[in-house]
């Protein structure tokens, strides 16, 4: 049963919404990263000139310094959609925000 006031799209996004919303954030951002991370299988599956395939082609004629610097532009990439990600989870969610380290 439901109060007299509230209607079921009320319900729908204080409670059902509000509980959902913190894994559907979690599980999209890491496949966001993981697609991120993917794309020299996918370049180079495909034959697709990207970034991957760069990358691909930098290690076989053992460029370095290309192969460090598009490395460190993925896991910087990595970390800024995770950074995002708890942000948005602290947005969604008051309890997140309320933790202190004891």
């Amino acid at each position: 049963m439901r109060a007299a006031r509230s209607t079921s799209a009320l319900v729908f996004r204080r409670h059902i919404l509000r509980n959902a919303a913190i894994p559907i954030v979690t599980v999209t951002g890491t496949l966001v990263a993981g697609l991120v991370a993917g794309t020299v299988v996918v370049e180079t599956a495909f034959g697709i000139d990207g970034i991957g395939s760069f990358l691909v082609t930098s290690v076989q004629g053992k460029d370095y310094n290309v192969v460090m610097a598009i490395s460190l532009l993925l896991v910087l990439l990595f970390v800024l959609v995770t950074t995002v990600i708890d942000s948005l989870q602290r947005v969604l969610d008051p309890r997140i925000r309320e933790r202190r380290p004891a």
